[in-house]
């Protein structure tokens, strides 16, 4: 036998430089649009946001101006402080109102075609535009609206209660109405793949409901919940129509700011206002990334 025949035959080359190409290839359509409507516009605003203007003209140029005047004014802190307290009070009640129905979807409705329908019922608002929920709310709460004229006849009041409408109460009710569901649909969806049989371990070694509750449940959900929370928390940060209708423009927050400055045709300083928005918002999900890996429930 010659030394040739007994030579093992040598291992095919893997093509590890076509399966890399074909990646790039097959992640390039996305990547574009990704850039063409995401990265692009961005990058638009955030160079806008460098220029100059006048009150007759906008002109390029890279400077701090608006940057400096925008940190410099007492009223950014002011609009400030009042967008992180809508947000703060809307993802308290968001959280309240959105855990306790998911935990009575997942938990206390046993039947799938029932729970499947109550679920269905809570999205039942959204078949609605937000202008139209939101301003539903307004000949409910208004001074001779249904809540003020029920409260009267049940003799609860002498007079309407003039802070139910046009007020931080009107805006915050109808941010709770408007982005609860993007609570309850992480949550729920966390609590369903909990096991069962991690509960009737905890019941099973003595732990009471409110113990397996705080000790076994909500860390489970966190992944759920922080989810939701980067749902509402963006959403309301940005959401300036709700607090100009339900306010009575008597409130503003930063998306409000954006919307005045707009409409005055001062594109760069509204563009300068929104980078710094962004990065806030940027900055508070890395800060709540840190804490909980939603990759689990993506």
């Amino acid at each position: 036998m010659t030394a040739s025949s007994t030579t093992p035959p040598k291992p095919r080359r893997a093509p590890g430089l076509s399966r890399h190409l074909l990646g790039w290839l097959l992640a390039s359509p996305l990547a574009v649009v990704l850039a063409a409507f995401l990265v692009v516009p961005i990058a638009t605003i955030a160079v806008v946001s460098f220029w100059g203007a006048t009150e007759f003209s906008i002109y390029p140029a890279f400077q701090f101006d608006n940057y400096e005047f925008l940190f410099s004014s007492p009223v950014t802190y002011t609009v400030f402080f009042n967008t992180f307290k809508y947000a703060a009070i809307t993802w308290i009640c968001t959280l309240l109102i959105g855990f306790t129905v998911a935990y009575f979807l997942a938990f206390h409705i046993r039947n799938q075609n029932l729970q499947i329908g109550l679920f269905l019922l809570c999205t039942i608002p959204f078949w609605t535009s937000n202008i139209i929920r939101m301003i539903s709310w307004i000949p409910f709460l208004g001074r001779n609206g249904i809540g003020n004229t029920a409260l009267i006849q049940m003799g609860l009041i002498d007079q309407p209660l003039e802070w139910l409408l046009y007020s931080d109460f009107a805006v915050i009710l109808a941010f709770v109405h408007l982005y609860t569901l993007f609570m309850v649909v992480p949550i729920f969806n966390t609590m369903m793949r909990i096991d069962p049989s991690l509960l009737e371990a905890a019941r099973d070694n003595g732990a009471s409901g409110w113990q397996t509750l705080w000790n076994v449940i909500i860390p489970l959900c966190k992944p759920g919940i922080m989810i939701g929370t980067i749902f509402v928390v963006t959403l309301v940060m940005g959401d300036f129509i709700t607090v100009r209708f339900m306010s009575g423009s008597q409130s503003a927050n930063v998306g409000r700011l954006i919307s005045n400055d707009i409409a005055l045709l001062q594109y760069p300083s509204a563009a300068a206002t929104a980078v710094v928005l962004l990065c806030t918002v940027l900055l508070m999900i890395a800060v709540m990334l840190r804490f909980v890996d939603i990759r689990k429930e993506l």
